[in-house]
This record gives C-alpha cells, structure tokens and sequence, in this order.
C-alpha cells in the first residue's frame, strides 16, 4: 500500500515538473515568393496552414521586393485598405485573441514580424495588398497533439513555391500565345491565377508586360489587356502622376468599355489608370460590373516609347514601343 502511495507521489512530482517543459515554441512561414527576375510572384502565406499551441507564437520572414502584410483583423472587421492598416500598424510581437486586429503594415526584403497566440481558436490571417491572398493558423489547446513540426511546414512551404513559380511560367507563355493570337500589336498586361488550400488562396501574379518590345508604325494602335483574376496594372508612359488610378486627362472610352489614349511624342505622359478585373461577385452583395482590363494607344509619330506598370516597375515591369515611320502605301 505505502509502495503504491509513494509511486503516486512520484508520478505527480514528475508530472508537476513535466507540465512546464511544455515550452512555448515559435513557429516559421514565409510571405510571398518570387522568381530570380522578379517577374513571377507567388502573392502567398508558405505554407498557409499552421497547427499551433495556445502559447506559441508565429514568425513571418517577408521574402520578396513585392510587399505584403501580416494582418488578422478582428472578428467580422471590415476589410480595410493597407495604406489604413487596421488602423495603423501593432508592434511587432503582438497577441492576438481575435478581439483586436493585429497588422504588420507594409513589409519586404527579409523583414520579420511575430504573433502571439494566447487563447485557443481557429484564426484567419490575411494581406492587406492582395485579396486573395489567406491563411489559418489553429491555436489547439496543451493537451491536444500537434498534427505537424516545423519541418512538414518547411516542406511544404517549398512545395507550394516551387508550384506557384513553374504555374507562373507556364502563364507567361499563355500570356504572349493570348497577345499573339490577339493581334499583331497585342501586349498581355500581367496574367495570373488564383490558387484554393485547405486554409484559403493563394495568387501566383505573372508582373510583366508580355512581349515587352512591340514594333508598329506611325498610325497604328497598339492594345494592352491585363490577363490577371485579381492583381490590377497600369500602362504608364512618361511621367507617373501623383495618383496613377485615375485615366490621365484626355485618356477616353471606346464603345467596348476599353480606354483610348493618343500619343504623338516620346517625351509626352500618359497614364492608362488601374487596369483589373472586376472584384469576385458574392451573393448577398450587389454584383459588380465588368472591369476595365483593356487599354489602347494610338501613335501618331516615329519614336522608341518606353512605358511601366506604376504598381510594378520596381519589379522591372516594364515594356517598349518602337514606332516606325507610317508604312508608304503606294509602293506595295
């Protein structure tokens, strides 16, 4: 009997000292990936699916020149835009309880930004400068095991990128086969796709202005369209204006809904607005019209006209028309 009680005694001693070994752990994703050139970006939590325990944390390394967020707004918050935040940023190594949004601001190039999670709960996370761009961290409770360690979500991480980078090729090749098939004087403004997880979205952007050097002449009319389900481009030539998200002035409608612009010099600005597709329709929500994802120039003179995406130059989106002198029809 006094074996049995004293083994008891032992067993709760060990389990007393056990109980705080349960260290909490920090946990590490990524944001975003991108391709060499910058020209592919994986617009992506990796991996985008934590299991975690109350406690623990979660440290993001923001990997690409594009920015992104790490936001969990509260619940039911409306979504705000990132230059708001939620409002403003919160230090990094907040908690987050699902009472009070959590936001990152801005970040890229290596920066780092860590959340707490002190109550159990099932949390979405998402970025502020893409829409479709999500992921879920569960915050289990002590007792319960852990699906997963960090090295599935390293995997996995890598697994997702290597996926988002080589579907960003592919588009890129459907991107110039669209433009070709189009017409001669076709560009394809960025293409992209949007990707469903067990925990939300993930977007693979292709940021390029496909067939990057066009050659037309004086007269002609030179078409762009943005091919992307959600990350919107601008064709900016010259000067990028204060607010690039407007049409410049003297930029109009054609009767199909896609704007026209003249241009008669390579010094001359002109700035096609934010071309995008229309945000998802949802029930419950009025329907949104058809988006402007198309945009045309007319060239009225011979000259190298070299333009940008104003989102994207930084990522080297950038695009040249070569314009020749009007062809002499009367000696064909």
């Amino acid at each position: 009997m006094k074996k049995l009680a004293l083994l008891t005694v032992v067993a709760m001693l060990m389990f007393a000292a056990a109980t705080p070994a349960v260290q909490a752990k920090e946990w590490h994703g990524n944001v975003g990936a991108q391709s060499e050139d910058m020209g592919r970006q994986g617009l992506a939590f990796l991996p985008n699916e934590f299991w975690v325990h109350v406690g623990d944390s979660v440290t993001w390394t923001f990997s690409t020149t594009e920015i992104h967020t790490v936001s969990f707004l509260s619940n039911g918050q409306i979504r705000p835009s990132f230059q708001a935040g939620c409002p403003g940023s919160t230090p990094d190594g907040s908690s987050y309880t699902g009472a009070a949004c959590v936001n990152s601001g801005t970040f890229a190039s290596g920066q780092t930004y860590t959340v707490n999670f002190p109550t159990a709960g099932n949390f979405k996370l998402v970025c502020l400068v893409h829409a479709n761009m999500t992921a879920v961290v569960h915050v289990l409770n002590l007792a319960e095991i852990l699906p997963h360690d960090q090295a599935f979500y390293d995997d996995q991480a890598n697994n997702q990128q290597a996926k988002l980078l080589s579907d960003g090729s592919r588009l890129e090749g459907r991107g110039t086969a669209t433009a070709r098939q189009t017409s001669e004087n076709e560009v394809s403004a960025g293409i992209g796709e949007i990707v469903a997880t067990g925990a939300g979205h993930d977007t693979v952007s292709v940021m390029r202005f496909m067939r990057k050097t066009i050659v037309v002449h004086a007269g002609d009319t030179v078409e762009w369209t943005n091919l992307d389900p959600v990350t919107n481009h601008t064709v900016t030539f010259g000067t990028e204006p204060a607010d690039f998200m407007p049409p410049s002035v003297g930029v109009s409608g054609d009767s199909d809904g896609a704007r026209h612009a003249v241009l008669g010099s390579p010094t001359d600005s002109v700035n096609s607005g934010l071309l995008g597709a229309a945000r998802q329709d949802r029930v419950g929500l009025a329907q949104t019209p058809s988006g402007v994802t198309r945009f045309r120039t007319t060239f009225t003179s011979a000259g190298t006209f070299n333009y940008f995406c104003a989102l994207h130059d930084n990522l080297d989106m950038v695009g040249t028309v070569i314009v020749l002198p009007a062809e002499d029809h009367h000696h064909h």
